[in-house]
């Protein structure tokens, strides 16, 4: 997520607190937060590796690290933490060296981008080389003008060209990276080293592929997308594909009150506004609403892709709804069907999870191609008492209709919050990263924030007014108790109708194992969460660096949280993932350097809090992917 400037949580009411400690003591919950990077199972299950420890095995042998923010990272004693590329690197071949005073389209296009955010890690299929040899594959999500072009930022002027290299810094890398005597590094020239950038061609796929709705004077048959806009956090498939997710797409285009006629009430709901942080519109018609209304529809997708092909064109998965996905993280029911799980990271929005008609085959990776095209898309609502009601959003059913302006299956997709509000749905506080523990099915929703909660809008799911810290809910799928499992499956009934869920962890007190404001999450190999933070601006007025927090969901230790790896001043950490076996974890620190300074007015080029990772004057700070590995060669964190 980019840098945001959220405000502090006020004491919560007498009454409230006892609603909570009666809710948390019957469960033997404690409090905390998390963090992710989705897919970490889908790859093991993919190439045949282990599955996850058994319970009971002993938790993280490490001690915290301190909470003070500084100029540099930090890593739990046992562990090294290496960069392994950062912002401007090359990718591909011919890519010219970083000059931070020249970023122009052509070099940042082979260049690794910027603002990186999800990672997945997706081993070349070799057996035993799994965990020492594989792809890298990293999202980009935004751009910080200020960091980029300061020039133009303190003159106010504006170069067309400048467009097009914040184009070129969007979008998504692929990186052959391998393990040797020195640690991991990429691979140069690899065949497999891509980049993908908000100019890069895409299908549309699904129901609203071809619909009216999505078709512009450049796509009339509205089938081809160019480019992809805010690729926040993501997935990856059983299959070996990765999911992009698209999240804030508002910030891309210009909408005068009013604007785009029949798509006026549509915009409104995705916050489409009349001065965007970016000015795309000044060089692409395409962004400007008021002269192409339809072109915001073609984006707030999951954009599916081959990383084992770089030829292929991705392809954006319609049929699981358009909105802000943070993450789309998949699993296999024991019927074979595929469910993702996203949510909608914007306040009082909702989570979803997608159910496929048909069946994942493990035998046959092809017969998967277009698993994610058809199928059906749900919303939660949360209950009170503990239960949650998944509800289906689809056309022609309850207020999905011709009366309430759905005319068919591609209406309710383009319009999915408008269609999840009238369907009821529990409004959460900011649905980010969503992950499944791979050995007992339990679904943990991270929420990251939301300060606008007033009292009077407290529920279960949502227990706290004026929520600066965030939580997590766990949710516990009903058995299985059909037919006998498949191949790889995850336990638990992810399509039931009706599920169980409870608080897992209230962020604040670092102190006590309860970090703040959680946004991704991954489970390691050995079945342990690990949670990283994204408190915004309020990481300065905390006093505490935002990063990587490791947990354990069962056992004495459960809903205690320690503090492994801390981010330099200024980032977030975003987008952990594990190789197979656990010894080596990447992940990505985005906008070191920014924040506000002692005057409120943001840091810039000239001025940020650290120039991590160079730490040169003529260098600004460079988003990066650092490697992080223990020292014997075990796993991380013991």
């Amino acid at each position: 997520m980019a840098d945001t400037d959220e405000h502090a949580t006020p004491p919560v009411s007498p009454h409230l607190q006892d609603v909570l400690r009666k809710r948390l003591s019957r469960r033997g919950m404690l409090a905390g937060l998390a963090a992710g990077a989705a897919g970490l199972a889908l790859p093991r299950f993919a190439f045949g590796e282990e599955g996850p420890r058994e319970r009971g095995t002993p938790a993280f042998a490490f001690r915290d690290i301190p909470f003070a923010i500084q100029p540099d990272h930090r890593v739990a004693a046992g562990h090294d933490a290496k960069v392994l590329i950062r912002w401007g690197d090359p990718v591909v071949a011919g890519a010219p060296p970083f000059d931070p005073d020249a970023v122009d389209a052509a070099a940042q296009a082979m260049q690794f981008g910027t603002s990186n955010d999800f990672t997945a890690y997706m081993p070349l299929p070799r057996g035993s080389e799994a965990s020492t040899h594989g792809l890298l594959c990293v999202n980009h999500e935004y751009v910080n003008a200020r960091f980029l072009f300061p020039d133009e930022q303190r003159t106010g002027s504006f170069r067309p060209a400048r467009i097009d290299a914040e184009m070129a810094a969007h979008g998504h890398s692929v990186l052959e990276v391998l393990k040797g005597e020195d640690g991991w590094a990429v691979v140069p020239n690899s065949r497999y080293n891509r980049r993908i950038t908000a100019q890069t061609p895409m299908h549309l796929s699904g129901p609203a592929a071809g619909h009216r709705r999505v078709r512009t004077k450049d796509d009339p048959a509205g089938r081809t997308v160019r480019g992809t806009l805010c690729n926040c956090a993501g997935g990856s498939t059983p299959w070996g594909t990765v999911l992009m997710a698209e999240e804030n797409f508002d910030d891309y285009f210009r909408c005068p009150a009013g604007a785009g006629a029949d798509e006026a009430v549509n915009h409104m709901h995705y916050g489409l506004k009349p001065r965007p942080p970016l000015a795309w519109h000044k060089a692409y018609a395409r962004f400007d609403v008021t002269k192409e209304p339809r072109e915001p529809n073609r984006y707030g997708w999951i954009v599916e892709y081959d990383p084992y092909d770089p030829t292929s064109m991705p392809v954006k998965r319609t049929a699981l709804g358009r909105f802000k996905h943070e993450g789309a993280t998949t699993v296999v029911q024991p019927d074979g069907r595929l469910v993702v799980y996203s949510g909608d990271d914007e306040k009082f929005q909702y989570l979803y999870r997608f159910v496929s008609d048909g069946r994942y085959d493990p035998a046959k990776r092809s017969a998967n191609r277009d698993l994610l095209d058809a199928g059906t898309l749900y919303v939660a609502r949360f209950e009170d008492s503990g239960r949650v009601h998944w509800l289906p959003l689809v056309w022609g059913t309850g207020p999905l209709t011709p009366r309430n302006g759905f005319h068919d299956t591609g209406d309710v997709l383009i319009e999915t919050r408008r269609a999840a509000t009238l369907l009821g749905a529990t409004p959460m506080d900011r649905p980010e990263d969503v992950e499944v523990d791979p050995s007992t099915g339990k679904v943990y929703v991270l929420l990251t924030n939301n300060v606008d909660r007033t009292p009077s809008q407290v529920n279960r799911a949502n227990p706290r007014a004026f929520n600066g810290l965030g939580h997590i809910l766990e949710i516990d799928p009903p058995r299985w108790e059909r037919s006998e499992p498949v191949e790889r499956s995850v336990p638990g009934d992810h399509g039931a109708l009706r599920a169980r869920w409870d608080l897992f962890l209230l962020g604040g007190e670092p102190s006590k194992g309860r970090p703040n404001n959680p946004d991704n999450a991954a489970f390691d190999p050995q079945g342990r969460l690990w949670i990283a933070t994204d408190q915004g601006s309020y990481q300065f007025r905390r006093g505490v660096s935002d990063g990587l927090w490791a947990c354990d969901v069962d056992g004495p230790n459960r809903g205690r949280a320690r503090f492994f790896f801390a981010c330099p001043a200024g980032a977030e950490l975003c987008g952990p993932s594990f190789t197979p076996d656990g010894t080596t974890l990447f992940v990505a620190v985005q906008h070191p350097g920014q924040g506000r300074g002692a005057d409120g007015k943001p840091l810039t080029r000239d001025n940020p809090c650290t120039r991590w990772p160079d730490f040169q004057d003529d260098m600004p700070p460079r988003c990066s992917v650092v490697a992080i590995t223990r020292r014997d060669g075990g796993p991380i964190a013991g």
